[in-house]
């Protein structure tokens, strides 16, 4: 995972802003629930009244107040007031507390006074909690009775009133304040009105900032996730680009293809999301805890359970998931690695009539690929349900619990509502817990992958103090050189000593297997000697830069590979300056020029990708033509005339003689004698060894192996 922290860093700023902008999303829908409930408890059953004391209080409800309290709570409580016209007026709708108290103590002994007085004179008016059996005329008609009570029963009202739950005190202090404004004259309705409207625009408000905080992460998230990819694609095709040879032994083609395209997209996926899931998730579940904590005490053990049960199920499926979604990218790897093998070699398999090998083949990586993923995601499915169960049993708990809370005045229905809703919020973040949980350890897997590639150091590197002169001449020489591959048990190549002088040919020739091509690899350095040195024009390959060694060699591989583009962009692959003039005297001397004035006339002929829509003579004179047309010090032809017939090869060796700079150095690796029998020098190679090392016929004579080479292809007479 540091590969992922690595490349985010340059976005440090933004990243924190997303953060800032997360924290705006949480706490706008940690708001809501609160005004929804506000909503329901102050403008649908209070009426919009949410101020703790009545703003104006009449000179008949002020007596009703002030009736069972001593003379310092009535001096308390009235001198929050000011008398204007016979109405007492609340000074900018601010009230101490000392008399708030006193004003909610007043009521709920008023209504437990009523209650008594009701119940010993015989009147069926009852008198309820919340006022909602009586109105306030009702009340007043009720005061003479008030006056004359015994002082026990209004003791015992107080005392009532006194041990009485906070809750109940201030919905009876609301009701008492709805009757006092009737009694004044205020518009309830209206009151009402304007409450719930308020409230409703805050809600839309604060949803509003919530959905463009939400845009707003979103926004930078998706740009941090493709930034990032694009810089580790970018950084991992770098790091490819100089690898050598060795590294592409360890790292398959279809690894490195998968590394590059699905596991970059699954660590931008885990950006993209995790910045916004890994942040808001915590967030919201501690600020739901904390709020759901302060509506009610009482139903935390709700949410408490709830949390637990999810905790062990989400444990329960990351065990379960986690070492499939190791095996899922590996099991990618397979199935590119068999599409890949079967759309390069189609015409392979049609000639042998092994399509049906091939299918099954492709069918059972395909069907590993499949039983594991349809294995996460079958876990999956059954993950969601069983979440979402859990929360709809939370929000009958919720609702039983809070029905019986609010049947005894301990708990509004719009706290009960809210407490429904951050349950569903903290679940919910544990639901995108559980989410980020699954899909990093894949990213995780993804990322390790990508930074192995970034971490690998190439095997071939530049010196420190590369060597500034210029290269004297083409010459090649190997001193005592060996070489074997990483981790193999013994050289392919043992003690070769030769010089391929510039101006000359020198042949190489040898059985299957017995290291022509890998000689050839040392030059180029695509490979690295083991013991020994190789040189051109008396420098050393490794004292020289990568890029300034390849600039002299002209190097046409065993395999022709041509790229997407036309014959211009391909020959001038070899030599990007390169004039139309040098290029047509290129494919001239590569036997190319005909073919390619027969086709389109002119060097703007389609060349489709790897050269699929030319033959294989063809693609190799072009290929051919593109090392001719740098005009290097060093050829190097690897096999790179066995798809060409014997005149075609005859001409066009015949004309690279006429055409060589005598400062550069020709090197053929050829298995047909033909080829290679007018060269200057000829080396045969056995098992990794010199055999012979001499011209045409002084290896017909002291050479068995060339020999034996010979007379395996030539006539008798083709020998002399």
């Amino acid at each position: 995972m540091k590969v992922i922290l690595k490349y985010i860093k340059p976005f440090a700023f933004i990243l924190l802003l997303c953060v800032l902008l997360l924290f705006g999303q949480a706490i706008s829908d940690l708001s809501l629930p609160n005004l929804m409930s506000d909503i329901v408890n102050v403008g649908l059953q209070k009426n919009g009244i949410d101020e703790p004391m009545p703003e104006q209080i009449s000179e008949q409800g002020m007596e009703m107040i002030c009736l069972f309290l001593s003379e310092e709570e009535k001096n308390v409580f009235q001198s929050a007031y000011e008398k204007k016209d016979g109405v007492y007026l609340l000074p900018d709708g601010k009230a101490p507390e000392e008399a708030q108290k006193t004003y909610r103590q007043s009521a709920l002994t008023i209504v437990n006074a009523a209650k008594a007085a009701a119940s010993q004179n015989g009147l069926t008016q009852s008198t309820s909690a919340d006022l909602s059996g009586i109105d306030g005329e009702a009340l007043y008609q009720m005061l003479p009775m008030l006056k004359n009570m015994p002082e026990q029963m209004v003791q015992q009202a107080y005392l009532a009133a006194s041990q009485a739950d906070d809750s109940l005190k201030e919905q009876v202090a609301t009701a008492f304040t709805a009757l006092l404004y009737q009694d004044a004259g205020v518009d309830l309705h209206q009151k009402q009105q304007n409450y719930i409207l308020l409230t409703g625009g805050k809600m839309l408000l604060v949803a509003l900032a919530g959905v463009l905080a939400a845009v707003g992460v979103g926004f930078f998230s998706a740009r941090i996730g493709a930034a990032v990819s694009r810089d580790l694609r970018h950084d991992i095709f770098q790091k490819v680009e100089s690898f050598s040879s060795g590294e592409f032994d360890r790292f398959s083609t279809a690894s490195l293809i998968t590394r590059t395209t699905n596991d970059v997209q699954q660590v931008q996926m885990l950006i993209t999301m995790g910045i916004r899931l890994m942040c808001y998730a915590p967030i919201m579940g501690i600020g739901g805890i904390v709020m759901a904590v302060g509506k009610s005490v009482s139903l935390s053990w709700i949410i408490a359970l709830a949390v637990v049960v999810l905790i062990g199920l989400i444990m329960i499926i990351f065990a379960i998931a986690m070492p499939k979604f190791q095996a899922l990218q590996k099991l990618i790897d397979r199935l590119n690695l068999v599409s890949r093998e079967n759309l390069s070699g189609l015409m392979v398999i049609r000639a042998f009539g092994n399509e049906k090998y091939e299918e099954n083949r492709f069918e059972k990586a395909n069907r590993d690929l499949q039983d594991t993923t349809r294995f996460v995601q079958r876990t999956m499915a059954f993950a969601m349900p069983a979440m979402n169960l859990v929360m709809n049993l939370v929000t009958l708990v919720i609702i039983w619990v809070g029905g019986h809370a609010i049947a005894a005045s301990t708990m509004q229905i719009g706290d009960m509502m809210a407490f429904m809703q951050y349950g569903m919020q903290i679940m919910m973040s544990f639901l995108m817990i559980a989410a980020m949980f699954i899909m990093v350890p894949r990213s995780a897997v993804s990322a390790d992958r990508v930074a192995e590639v970034l971490n690998t150091d190439p095997g071939i590197q530049d010196p420190k103090t590369p060597v500034q002169a210029a290269v004297s001449g083409g010459t090649v020489e190997f001193r005592k050189v060996s070489f074997r591959y990483q981790n193999a048990e013994s050289d392919v190549l043992s003690d070769l000593n030769f010089t391929a002088k510039a101006g000359e040919t020198t042949a190489f020739i040898g059985s299957t297997g017995a290291g022509k091509s890998t000689l050839l690899n040392l030059i180029p350095r695509f490979y690295d000697v083991t013991e020994g040195s190789v040189s051109i024009g008396g420098v050393d390959v490794r004292q020289m830069t990568q890029k300034q060694l390849r600039q002299i060699i002209g190097y046409v591989p065993q395999k022709s590979v041509l790229f997407s583009g036309n014959i211009a962009s391909n020959i001038r692959y070899g030599k990007e300056d390169a004039s139309d003039e040098e290029i047509w005297e290129a494919l001239r001397i590569a036997q190319a020029e005909d073919f390619v004035r027969d086709e389109d006339g002119d060097l703007s002929a389609s060349i489709a990708q790897g050269g699929q829509n030319v033959s294989g003579g063809q693609r190799q004179r072009l290929a051919i033509a593109r090392a001719l047309a740098r005009k290097p010090l060093v050829y190097l032809f690897d096999d790179s005339f066995s798809a060409l017939d014997f005149k075609t090869d005859a001409a066009l060796r015949s004309a690279l003689q006429k055409k060589l700079d005598k400062n550069a150095a020709v090197l053929i690796v050829a298995q047909r004698v033909s080829t290679i029998m007018r060269a200057d020098q000829i080396i045969v190679l056995d098992h990794g060894r010199i055999v012979g090392k001499g011209t045409h016929g002084q290896l017909l004579k002291n050479c068995p192996e060339y020999l034996e080479i010979a007379q395996s292809q030539l006539s008798k007479e083709e020998l002399q």
